[in-house]
């Protein structure tokens, strides 16, 4: 690394620093002064309050690091303006892709940096706030009824129903299992109880009465334990009123496969989020295209203007990620799409941008 990137890039690590401390510490604000009757009503106290915000930070860091890296571009390329270095070190022929080469290599490494904390860590402190909110806000599942009445599509053209199911997700009762074929009903099975067999990694059922449907003709028989094998999973039971939020990218590509192989509809907003966990990650990089070319000149309003461009630039792009994001939950885009697209249209103005700066 040169010696003039080697600065550059230090003055944009400490601006993104202080930028991010700054935006995390506001917004832990704003929502402690939504939250201050509930720890009131609760008698929290400081160290429960702290370690509830300390869980919030990542979270919070992944969605404000874009509007934090925008600033952070913006003040630095443009002190480099205001200041007459910036002239300088473009007389010294050093073009617009080489003035951005310290930028995107902060720009990288905040990247990283967000990968394994939107993949890993942020899961992991979003669950156990949730719990944490649950212990002492008394939150209720926002979907409690998915334990009772549950019916599945299994592959085969079968279709499982659930009367009622333990925590444990390995005891089911009152299930029944109907086979199809075309839109004819093979055969059915009723069940007072099923439970999961992890040698065999099968499903047991118990006291089942046994239907077979040929023509005119029904089949009828009681067996007291009959093993059937079914895609569904006690895994994929127990991840029924779990949060995508509370899952890492690894245990969020395993339930969404689960439930797409065991039938299960409904998944738009759980694709979404995942896409959204590769894809948030890229803005800070993406976002810096915009903020070095467009400071990169000199121009009227000093730094209120350019904290303006910023507030307006980075608060648009989160505006957008949620708008969209709602198209992707509700079908209406697809959520590979929902989840990129505030990016792509991001990358073409900045390469626009890019274009049309002064080289």
């Amino acid at each position: 690394m040169k010696i003039l990137d080697k600065y550059i890039f230090r003055q944009f690590s400490k601006a993104f620093i202080f930028s991010s401390i700054v935006f995390v510490c506001l917004f832990m604000l704003i929502n402690l002064v939504e939250k201050l009757d509930d720890f009131m009503d609760n008698k929290l106290g400081l160290w429960d309050i702290g370690y509830y915000y300390l869980l919030s930070i990542p979270s919070t860091f992944l969605v404000t690091s874009p509007v934090s890296a925008l600033l952070s571009s913006i003040l630095v390329s443009g002190r480099l303006s205001f200041s007459s270095e910036l002239p300088a070190i473009r007389s010294a022929g050093v073009s617009m892709r080489q003035l951005l080469n310290p930028f995107f290599i902060g720009g990288i490494l905040i990247l990283l940096i967000n990968l394994a904390n939107a993949w890993w860590i942020a899961p992991a402190a979003f669950s156990k706030a949730h719990s944490f909110e649950q212990h002492y806000f008394g939150k209720k599942n926002s979907r409690p009824q998915e334990n009772s009445n549950i019916h599945i599509l299994e592959p085969g053209s079968r279709i499982v129903s659930i009367g009622s199911l333990d925590p444990d997700q390995s005891n089911l009762s009152d299930v029944s299992i109907e086979e199809f074929i075309g839109s004819r009903l093979r055969s059915r099975l009723d069940a007072d109880a099923m439970h999961y067999d992890p040698t065999h990694k099968e499903w047991i059922m118990q006291n089942v009465s046994t239907r077979f449907f040929s023509g005119e003709q029904e089949l009828f028989s009681v067996t007291p334990l009959k093993p059937v094998k079914l895609a569904l999973s006690p895994h994929t039971l127990a991840e029924l009123n779990l949060q995508p939020d509370e899952m890492n990218i690894s245990s969020h590509y395993r339930f969404l496969s689960e439930k797409r192989k065991a039938g299960f509809s409904g998944l738009e907003r759980s694709m979404v989020k995942f896409h959204n966990k590769i894809a948030m990650p890229f803005a800070s990089l993406i976002i810096i295209l915009i903020g070095v070319p467009l400071s990169a000149k000199k121009k009227r309003g000093g730094l209120a203007s350019e904290i303006a461009i910023t507030l307006f630039a980075g608060f648009l792009y989160l505006g957008l990620q949620k708008t969209i994001a709602i198209g992707g939950y509700q079908g209406l885009l697809h959520p590979m799409l929902a989840a990129w697209l505030p990016n792509l249209l991001f990358l073409g103005i900045g390469y626009v941008i890019y274009k049309t700066a002064i080289d």
